[in-house]
């Protein structure tokens, strides 16, 4: 009984598409453990376009659930818990209230809010948030969470969240912690919704997989790299893709 690998993937999905996702979780999980953040936002961008905007979202978030926990696990020790408890909280209530309304947009409108958010967060400098305290730090989460469940890549905002920190290893283990959180209530919250994550699972895990030895060689060749260089092809690149998202949305608004 001869075993079709193509049985396993969604529908619509073919193997060369699957296998090169696949591929794309290695070297978007290496820009992150390379870089802090920026593989978030390629992944999203990879995925909007290979799948429909009502599908990038969740599945977008099952992908980086794996990468951001691994993170959090192996950076434990610096966690920073006071803001993971408030901050946490509000991005639950965020994410619960954008859910309820993400699910309602037009697929066309969502592909262009995810692409402009990507242009966005590529060239536009990102606001300082000076506000601290309990309040100041729900009130964060619960802005960011509800966001996320429009744009999907919200590393960003709570890297810019926590940028006070001073120890950089705080900074990476609290933002990834924050991320996992968040992820964990995004796909929770797209279940309670309706959406069907079990198709998705088989190439979900394998990019979990690769996304893992991505992070494993980016922590290696990280002194290695001119930063500058790559930042400027990674916005080029970030660029080209969030524009194709756009060509596709305004086909389909005036379709």
């Amino acid at each position: 009984m001869n075993f079709d690998i193509a049985q396993l993937l969604p529908d619509g999905l073919s193997v060369w598409i699957a296998l090169t996702l696949i591929a794309v979780s290695f070297l978007t999980s290496m820009i992150t453990a390379m870089f802090s953040l920026g593989g978030g936002i390629a992944m999203l961008a990879a995925l909007g376009l290979v799948f429909p905007p009502a599908v990038v979202i969740p599945v977008h978030g099952l992908v980086q659930l794996g990468s951001n926990g691994g993170r959090a696990i192996v950076q434990r020790a610096h966690i920073q818990w006071h803001l993971m408890a408030w901050f946490g909280a509000g991005s639950v209530l965020g994410i619960v209230l954008g859910g309820s309304l993400a699910v309602s947009i037009p697929e066309a409108l969502f592909q262009a809010v995810i692409g402009l958010f990507i242009l966005y967060c590529v060239w536009v400098p990102q606001p300082r948030v000076t506000g601290r305290g309990p309040i100041a730090d729900f009130a964060a989460g619960t802005i960011i969470g509800g966001v996320g469940m429009f744009v999907g890549a919200v590393g960003p905002l709570v890297a810019n969240f926590l940028r006070k920190l001073d120890d950089r290893r705080q900074l990476i283990a609290t933002q990834a912690s924050l991320m996992t959180l968040n992820n964990i209530a995004k796909v929770a919250t797209f279940t309670l919704f309706g959406f069907a994550f079990a198709q998705y699972l088989p190439v979900v895990l394998a990019m979990i997989l690769t996304g893992f030895l991505g992070t494993v060689v980016g922590s290696r060749i990280l002194d290695t790299v001119s930063e500058t260089t790559f930042r400027r092809g990674f916005k080029l690149i970030l660029t080209l893709m969030a524009l194709e998202m756009l060509r596709q949305a305004i086909l389909g608004l005036g379709a």
